[in-house]
This record gives structure tokens, sequence and C-alpha cells, in this order.
């Protein structure tokens, strides 16, 4: 009776984390309009909330820009945003991030990601990827910034920087690790 309760338990959790990722998931993607707009909102907030990150962009290769990424889930979780890579400032292609995980988790929530590609190198061999994952395409340094908002000199020497922000500011000791950017045909 004890299995029969444990195989039910978890199968109502599968059911709440599936359900979570379904409302992580947009139903409906986002016109080109609509995600250059986000964009833009995006960063100006970026630029206004950190002045080194938007100082280190200047000499990005290119920036790949994800400015809604919702993420839900209760027990099993997923997220989901779209986004542009620009390139000297122009948007050169639309893309999509997804990630799920698995753990003690419950809840949702709206940030934005930011990754710059400090080099050509590295922005090529994203650009010629076909599903690009954080953490075995490329390894993402996450922005950690020391006294007076500065960033870490290890991390400016990184070739792939990504800052995570919400409506609160900057968030800390998160991953992008797992992530897979898929570029979206428009």
């Amino acid at each position: 009776m004890t299995m029969q309760y444990g195989a039910r338990q978890a199968k109502t959790w599968l059911i709440f984390g599936l359900f979570a990722m379904v409302l992580a998931t947009p139903a409906i993607a986002a016109s080109k309009a609509e995600i250059d707009a986000r964009v833009e909102a995006a960063l100006e907030e970026f630029h206004q909330k950190s002045r080194a990150g938007s100082n280190l962009m200047k000499r990005a290769a290119g920036a790949l820009i994800f400015p809604r990424v919702i993420k839900g889930g209760i027990g099993i979780g997923g997220e989901y945003g779209e986004g542009a890579l620009q390139v000297g400032g122009k948007t050169v292609a639309y893309y999509s991030t997804a990630a799920a995980s698995i753990g003690f988790q419950l809840g949702g929530q709206v940030k934005t990601q930011i990754i710059l590609f400090m080099d050509a190198a590295s922005l090529q061999a994203f650009r010629q990827s076909d599903g690009w994952e954080a953490g075995v395409d490329g390894s993402v340094a996450i922005a950690e910034f020391g006294a007076g908002g500065e960033l870490d000199t290890k991390t400016i020497k990184s070739p792939i920087i990504g800052f995570v922000f919400s409506n609160k500011g900057l968030m800390y000791n998160l991953t992008l690790e797992g992530s897979k950017m898929s570029r979206l045909e428009r």
C-alpha cells in the first residue's frame, strides 16, 4: 500500500511540475516588434542598474538579450524566454531560451538575462551552433561585483559574461548552465 501511495504522490508532483512548465512557456510567441520593444526596455534598465556592465557591453562583440524569462515550478520546473542577438547595437537574429529543473521549488519569477560575447570567436561559435547550451557549448561567467559595484577582474577576462536581474536589481548566485538557446525563425 505504501508503494501505491508513493507512486500516486510522484505522479501528482509530476503533473504539477508539467503544469508549471506549461505556465512558464508562453502559448503564443512574441512578434519581432514585441521582442524589439522589450529588448530596448531591458537594455535601458540594464544601463541604469549596472554602469560597469554597461561599459563592458560597449566592448562586447555581441549581446544576447532575453528581456523576459519566465520561470515556474512545483517540484519540477521550467523557464522560457525570447530575445534578440545584437551585434554593433543592431538586432541580427532572434532566439529563445529554455531550461528544465528538478528539485525543491515552488513558485515563479520573471527575470532578464543578458549574455555578452566578449570576442569574435565566442560569438561566431554561438551563431554557428544549432541549439547552444550554456555550460556545455560555452561557459558563461555570471557577473560578480566587488566593492563599489565594480566587476570582478576574473569575470572581465571571461569570453562570455552573463548578467541576470529582476525588477529588484541584479541577482546573485545564479547560473545559466543547462539553459538552451535556439534560433527562432521569423
